[in-house]
């Protein structure tokens, strides 16, 4: 007893020397039920739990993104009064800082001492992380949870990709059917056109394209959960014949196809295989024929050295929740597809529209815990619900981006083929 009395104290003392460096409005719980504010206004009802004196330990030893991440994931941390999103936004709403000349470093080693040395028995990372492997390994990984899972957050079309709204209070069905709609607009679908779409998801633009603008549509996927549900889908809805899927990598195609949507794909390619990438998707297009390039990218930077720099949140993304993704920007993806003989014909930014879309997604996953829980467990489950917020906050930031590319193959000189404006696309 005298022990864990000691490791209450010196927490609470640590705690309460930084709460009155800090302007926070929240508190922190221990896990003997005392609270501390850690801002002159804190509220008690908005906390920070801490469920025992070796979540302080792991965090002294190694303080750093990923041990807050690995604690929160394992429920050495949690929130209270608020879901994850609301807790970070009114944390930085209140622009959170403190300087290191600010506290009494040798007052904090001397009181944090004890705690060093607390250890728990089975705290470690979370069973999500992940470990090298192939494309499809990566694939597997990320996607296959199960189609249950995802379809606790997911609209109805199983769209796992940014949503667009026409208008910012719209839900997110509306939203992601209006994706898929622009999406076959911008790439002008007829009736009777083949249609390919590379990294087919769930079958949802597949399926849309061919319903509503009378395409033949093929899709390929490297998840098997994927493939088995677009095969459901399809027979459900009667388009046998005209939607059809496989399980294979885009490297195994073959054909001519009119138009092709990559929707969420050359995340997982590689900056490094782009050209064999989009060499790849121009010789299974016709002359003139569309492409639809739809991704997730990231910022600039002054040299490619600092561009290439892998910073805490991104190697968090990588270990525990879409490995072998690499994020390029968008010049360079411009660049990489003229040099595949694309001729682009339209960018267009849509990040705020993702990170609306991921917060929708958070409350969704919030509000359907207990199953979530039960098909994932819940370290998986903390896991993602971190995810999507921070990915959320990134959209809203600008530190991610997502472009759509309208590119057509432009094998000889001549005219594009492209409509004169962008007109059609709003009609």
């Amino acid at each position: 007893m005298a022990a864990e009395v000691r490791l209450r104290d010196a927490a609470r003392d640590i705690l309460r020397h930084i709460g009155e460096k800090l302007d926070t409005p929240f508190s922190v719980r221990l896990w003997d039920g005392s609270v501390i504010p850690l801002g002159a206004n804190a509220s008690p009802d908005l906390q920070i739990t801490i469920g025992s004196p070796a979540t302080i330990g792991a965090i002294i030893r190694r303080p750093s993104l990923e041990t807050l991440f690995r604690q929160y994931a394992t429920g050495g941390i949690d929130i209270a009064g608020a879901d994850m999103m609301t807790f970070i936004g009114a944390a930085r709403a209140k622009r959170i800082k403190i300087k290191r000349r600010d506290l009494s470093i040798g007052y904090l080693i001397r009181r944090g001492w004890p705690l060093v040395f607390a250890r728990a028995s089975a705290v470690g990372a979370p069973a999500a992380a992940a470990r090298a492997g192939s494309e499809a390994d990566f694939i597997r990984f990320h996607y296959d949870l199960g189609n249950d899972f995802y379809g606790l957050f997911l609209d109805p079309e199983m769209q796992y990709s940014c949503a667009y709204f026409t208008d910012w209070s719209n839900t997110l069905e509306t939203a992601q059917r209006d994706k898929l709609d622009m999406i076959c607009r911008k790439l002008r679908l007829q009736p009777g056109e083949r249609f390919l779409d590379i990294g087919s998801g769930w079958g949802g633009l597949l399926c849309h394209a061919a319903r509503n603008y009378g395409v033949t549509a093929h899709g390929v996927t490297l998840s098997p959960e994927q493939f088995t549900f677009t095969q459901e889908k399809v027979r459900a809805l009667g388009l046998e014949g005209r939607v059809t899927v496989e399980l294979k990598s885009y490297e195994a195609l073959d054909g001519t196809f009119d138009k092709i949507a990559s929707i969420g794909m050359y995340e997982h390619v590689g900056i490094a295989n782009y050209p064999a990438y989009f060499a790849k998707l121009n010789a299974l297009l016709r002359d003139r024929g569309l492409l639809l390039n739809h991704g997730i990218t990231r910022q600039a930077k002054a040299n490619r050295r600092s561009f290439r720099r892998i910073g805490p949140e991104r190697r968090l993304i990588l270990k525990y929740v879409f490995p072998g993704s690499e994020l390029d920007h968008i010049g360079h993806s411009l660049e990489a597809l003229e040099a595949a003989g694309f001729e682009i014909h339209d960018v267009e930014g849509w990040r705020e529209h993702y990170a609306r879309t991921c917060r929708l997604w958070h409350q969704r996953l919030v509000a359907n815990e207990a199953r979530a829980v039960a098909l994932v467990g819940r370290e998986k489950y903390r896991v993602w619900i971190a995810y999507l917020a921070g990915v959320s906050f990134a959209f809203a930031d600008g530190s991610l981006r997502i472009y759509q590319t309208v590119a057509s193959k432009h094998r000889g000189k001549g005219a594009s083929g492209m409509p004169p404006t962008r007109e059609d696309l709003y009609r």
